[in-house]
C-alpha cells in the first residue's frame, strides 16, 4: 500500500518559465499542498468537484500550478480523464506544456499521493495561503499610497475599507467557508452513518461508536495497552472478538507510539507470531516518538498523518503527548477540532489516556466518574465513549467501567490480563447471563446489582443498570420475566427474573 509519495523534487525554472511570480520572496504560500491538491486530481477527477468549492478563483501561487489546474477543470467539465498522459497532450496543443515544466513534471505532480481525502484539507491551506496573499498585496498599496506625496489619510482609510468589504464579499459569494460541510436535513438524518455497525460491540452494547472516538482511561500499569492492542489486531483480522464482543475490520491503522515506543514494542510482540508478517506489514504502520507539532498547534495534522500512511484508523498512544498541555480548557478545544476534522474524514480514533494521580489508589469495585480523567472536561466531552480501567498497576485482574457510553452500558465487567500472552477475558462469575443460569429461583435488578458492584447495599443507579442488563436478556430470548406486585400494607414482592429454558440448554 502506498504510505505517501515525497514532493517532486523537480518544478519549472521560476526564470525560463515565470513558474513562481516576482513577489516570491515575500508571499505566502504553500508548494506541497498545490502539488498534492493537484496530484489528487488527476488520480480522481471527482476530486476536481470537491475542491473546486474551496478553492475559489486564483487561488494558486505558481502560475504553473495555475495553467494546470485550469487545465484539470477543463477536462472534468467535458468529463474527460485527467491523467497526466492526456494532460500532456492538451497542454500541449494548447502552447503551454513547457511552460508548466513539460511531461516530466506532470508524472511527478501524479506521484504525490496523499488520497481523495485530505485533498480539501490541502486546498483549505491553499486557499487561505492566497487570501493572506491578497491581504499583503493590499498591506503593500495601502503602505506605498500613504508614502505618496500629499496622502490623504481619509482617503486611505475609506480605500482599505472598500477593500476589506469586498473581500469579505468575495468569501461569502464564494460560499466555500459557510456551505463546504453543511448539508440538508434529510440528507444528515438518513446518510450520516447513524444506523452503521459499531467499530467494537453490539448495536445493543457499543464499545467503539463508527464516527467517534473511544477513549481508554486508566493508571499506568492497569492494561490499556494490552486491551488497545487486542482491539488493533482485531482490527486487523488477527481476531474477531475482543472481550467476547465483536470488532469490525479496518483497512490500514496508524499507530502513533509516542508515549515509550519501546515498551509499546515488548508489549505489541507477545501478541505477534511468524504467520502474522504479512497483515503487519501492510495493515500497520507505527510513529514512533513526538509528532513534528502538537495537535493543538496544527488542527490538520491528524487528518494529513491518515491521508498521508493510508490509515481508516489512528491509535493515540498517549493522549498527553499529542497537545502542549492537558488543563488548559482552549487546547483541549483545538485538539478535539482536530479529532473533529479527522473524523469527518472518515477517520476512526482511540485514544489512551490518563486519570488523576490522585484517584489512582481507589479501590478496584468503587466506580470511577469522568472528572477522574486527567485535563480539560472537553477532551471527555468531545469522546464518543469513555471506557475506564481500574485496579493496581501489574495486577492481572482489573475492572472496566464504560463511562460515557453510544448505546447500551457494558460491564462493569472484572477483567483478568494474562501478561505473557497479551490477552484479557472476562470473569464469567460476573457475567449477567451466566449469574442467571446459576441462580434456581431467579434474580431481581437489586441480587444482581449486589454481585455486580462486589457486594454492599446498591445505589438506585446500580439496580437500574441492572435491571437494564436483566430486560435485554428477556428480549433476546434468554431469560423470562415474573413482574412484582406494588408494595402496601403487607409489602410489595420485587419483579424476578428466570433463565429461560433456552438459556438452561444453551449453558447445560
Amino acid at each position: 500500500m502506498n504510505q505517501g509519495t515525497p514532493l517532486p523534487s523537480y518544478s519549472p525554472s521560476p526564470i525560463a518559465t515565470g513558474a513562481e511570480p516576482p513577489d516570491a520572496p515575500h508571499a505566502p504560500f504553500n508548494n506541497d499542498a498545490e502539488c498534492a491538491v493537484l496530484g489528487a486530481c488527476m488520480h480522481d477527477r471527482t476530486v476536481i468537484d470537491s475542491v473546486r468549492p474551496v478553492l475559489g478563483d486564483d487561488a494558486f501561487y505558481r502560475p504553473a500550478h495555475e495553467t494546470i489546474w485550469r487545465a484539470l477543470l477543463a477536462q472534468r467539465r467535458e468529463d474527460k480523464p485527467t491523467d497526466p498522459i492526456v494532460l500532456t497532450e492538451l497542454l500541449q496543443r494548447q502552447g503551454d506544456l513547457q511552460r508548466v515544466g513539460g511531461p516530466v513534471y506532470l508524472h511527478q505532480l501524479a506521484n504525490v499521493l496523499y488520497g481523495a481525502s485530505s485533498a480539501e484539507y490541502h486546498a483549505e491551506i491553499i486557499r487561505q495561503k492566497a487570501d493572506l496573499r491578497r491581504l499583503h498585496a493590499s498591506a503593500v498599496r495601502t503602505l506605498q499610497r500613504a508614502e505618496e506625496p500629499g496622502a490623504d489619510p481619509e482617503a486611505i482609510r475609506s480605500e482599505i475599507e472598500a477593500e476589506v468589504r469586498a473581500e469579505r464579499e468575495r468569501t461569502l459569494a464564494s460560499g466555500q467557508r459557510l456551505n463546504r460541510f453543511a448539508t440538508d436535513g434529510w440528507t444528515f438524518v438518513q446518510e450520516t452513518g447513524a444506523d452503521t455497525e459499531p467499530l467494537w460491540g453490539t448495536r445493543e452494547k457499543t464499545v467503539w461508536a463508527s464516527g467517534e472516538s473511544l477513549m481508554i482511561v486508566g493508571a499506568p500499569g492497569v492494561g490499556k495497552t494490552t486491551l488497545a492492542h487486542q482491539v488493533i489486531f482485531a482490527r486487523l483480522g488477527l481476531q474477531e472478538t475482543v472481550l467476547e464482543m465483536p470488532v469490525a475490520p479496518s483497512r490500514r491503522v496508524l499507530y502513533l507510539a509516542m508515549d515509550r515506543p519501546k515498551q509499546i514494542a515488548k508489549a505489541m510482540k507477545r501478541r505477534v507470531f511468524d504467520t502474522d508478517e504479512k497483515i503487519l506489514r501492510e495493515g500497520l504502520v507505527v510513529w514512533e516518538g513526538p509528532l513534528p507539532a502538537t495537535l493543538d498547534k496544527e488542527p490538520d495534522l491528524l487528518a494529513d498523518l491518515a491521508a498521508a500512511h493510508q490509515a481508516d484508523t489512528i491509535v493515540i498512544d498517549s493522549l498527553k503527548d499529542a497537545v502542549s498541555t492537558m488543563v488548559d480548557d482552549s487546547l483541549a478545544v483545538a485538539f478535539h477540532n482536530a479529532r473533529n476534522r479527522a473524523l469527518r474524514g472518515g477517520v476512526e480514533i482511540l485514544e489512551l489516556h490518563h486519570q488523576r494521580k490522585a484517584t489512582a489508589d481507589a479501590p478496584r469495585g468503587q466506580r470511577p466518574a469522568l472528572d477522574q480523567v486527567y485535563g480539560s472536561t472537553w477532551y471527555v466531552s468531545g469522546a464518543g465513549s469513555v471506557l475506564f480501567v481500574t485496579g493496581k498497576a501489574g495486577d492481572p485482574a482489573v475492572t472496566l467501567h464504560h463511562l460515557k457510553t453510544p448505546t447500551g452500558e457494558i460491564g462493569p465487567l472484572d477483567v483478568t490480563h494474562d501478561h505473557v500472552r497479551g490477552t484479557t477475558t472476562v470473569d464469567p462469575t460476573k457475567d449477567p447471563a451466566v449469574l442467571l443460569g446459576t441462580a434456581p429461583n431467579g434474580l431481581t435488578a437489586r441480587d444482581l446489582a449486589t454481585v455486580l458492584i462486589g457486594g454492599g447495599e446498591p445505589e438506585r443507579a446500580d439496580v437500574e443498570k441492572a435491571r437494564r442488563h436483566l430486560s435485554r436478556l428477556v428480549d433476546s430470548g434468554l431469560a423470562t420475566r415474573a413482574d412484582g406486585i406494588a408494595g402496601g400494607a403487607g409489602g410489595g414482592q420485587q419483579t424476578r427474573f428466570y433463565a429461560s429454558a433456552r438459556h438452561l440448554a444453551s449453558v447445560g
